[in-house]
């Protein structure tokens, strides 16, 4: 099974339109006021915006994050605050062993710069292979 689309509830598409073209994403659906769809900068994931009355239905905002993987969180940092984006978190060494910062799109969703190397699939506690059944 592959991850290939997360769809987001947001109370303004076109706020939160723009706000993920700002941080890179190439848009390809803008069926306003009620729906959008954006293609990652790199690989295929794609990420959708559909509009509700409020915020995740009156859910905890904090119920989905979207994390980028970057080569150099500082650095990426330093290009997302010239472009005017405001971090809600800056960038700091997590315990399980990712650098990572954080910032807020319009409804308040966190969204996560990260580098984690190779503990984003194998960190020190990863649990051993299992043998094929058969």
């Amino acid at each position: 099974m592959r991850l290939n689309h997360v769809t987001l509830a947001v109370t303004d598409v076109e706020a939160s339109a723009d706000f993920y073209r700002r941080l890179g994403l190439t848009q390809i659906v803008a069926s306003y006021p009620e729906y959008a769809r954006f293609v990652a900068a790199e690989g295929d994931t794609t990420l959708s915006l559909k509009s509700v009355e409020t915020p995740q239905d009156s859910r905890p905002r904090d119920s989905a994050s979207i994390h980028f993987e970057v080569q150099d969180v500082d650095r990426t940092v330093e290009e997302l605050r010239a472009a005017g984006f405001e971090l809600a978190c800056e960038p700091v060494d997590q315990p399980y062993l990712w650098r990572e910062a954080i910032l807020l799109d319009p409804d308040g969703y966190r969204i996560f710069v990260y580098n984690a190397g190779r503990n984003r699939l194998d960190p020190p506690w990863r649990l051993p292979s299992q043998p094929p059944d058969g």
